[in-house]
């Protein structure tokens, strides 16, 4: 049985309530969530000791803790990326492998830097992981385009307004990619790709994504694998930062 860490802002959010039964169903007693920390209780929520006292898991005092008895580890707040630089600091120095949970920096030259970090400091890590705030949900729509039209994106335009944006991504190699993103509009994910040779594909949307993650990311743990290259991830912020960007300022293409 491996131990894993959380690392989090704070324990009582939808990823930690979750994916201790997701990594149970995935593979058993393979991996168990064994320790956590959260750098504050959740305001209006349970707090971190509630949280570890639902689950079962020791909570620790400090993320040094976390690091020193855990595996592996997991970095989550997933609606604080903003917290990524502070909280990954001593996981990517451990040589551990490391998953941090989306949306993996709040800026491409974040994002750069922690990869910078991981790799001086030889620690294997990934990460990946809809409607919603684009800022926090667009991930889920760009993830499939980078995985498609490759990292090297140029540019960002948003031509739509207010909840319902639609974002035209530039590719180098004149290619790209339209985007539309509904908010909490209750619209699946669906996918049209058009090939050169003038046919296309409708990919419609797809219910098993958490299960297929867990299974990946705990094959990481096993393996060592790297389940999405680090140029991927750091094109990937970079095009939420233009695409931010972009909606403040309908119309103008804004670099990435």
């Amino acid at each position: 049985m491996k131990k894993i860490g959380f690392i989090d802002y704070y324990l009582d959010e939808w990823h930690a309530n979750n994916y201790p039964k997701f990594i149970k169903d995935a593979v058993g007693d393979e991996f168990v969530i064994a320790y956590a920390y959260g750098e504050i209780d959740k305001p209006d929520g349970k707090t971190n000791r509630e949280w570890a006292d639902s689950f079962g898991v020791e909570l620790l005092g400090s993320i040094d803790e976390v690091v020193e008895k855990s595996d592996v580890l997991i970095v989550l707040s997933p609606d604080n990326p903003e917290r990524h630089w502070e909280l990954c600091q001593k996981p990517f120095r451990s040589g551990k492998r490391v998953y941090v949970d989306k949306t993996f920096a709040p800026s491409k030259k974040t994002a750069e830097d922690l990869v910078k970090l991981a790799e001086e400091n030889n620690t294997p890590f990934f990460s990946s992981r809809g409607p919603g705030d684009f800022d926090t949900y667009a991930i889920h729509q760009i993830e499939p385009i980078t995985m498609l039209m490759g990292a090297e994106a140029t540019r960002v335009m948003a031509v739509g307004a207010g909840m319902h944006q639609t974002v035209v991504i530039a590719f180098k190699g004149g290619r790209s990619a339209v985007m539309s993103h509904y908010g909490w509009s209750g619209v699946d994910f669906n996918m049209t790709v058009s090939y050169a040779d003038g046919s296309t594909t409708v990919v419609p949307a797809l219910s098993n994504s958490f299960p297929n993650f867990i299974k990946a990311m705990c094959d990481f743990f096993r393996t060592g694998e790297i389940k999405a290259a680090h140029e991927d991830t750091v094109a990937i912020m970079g095009i939420i930062e233009a695409g931010n960007k972009a909606i403040a300022n309908p119309g103008v293409w804004i670099e990435v």
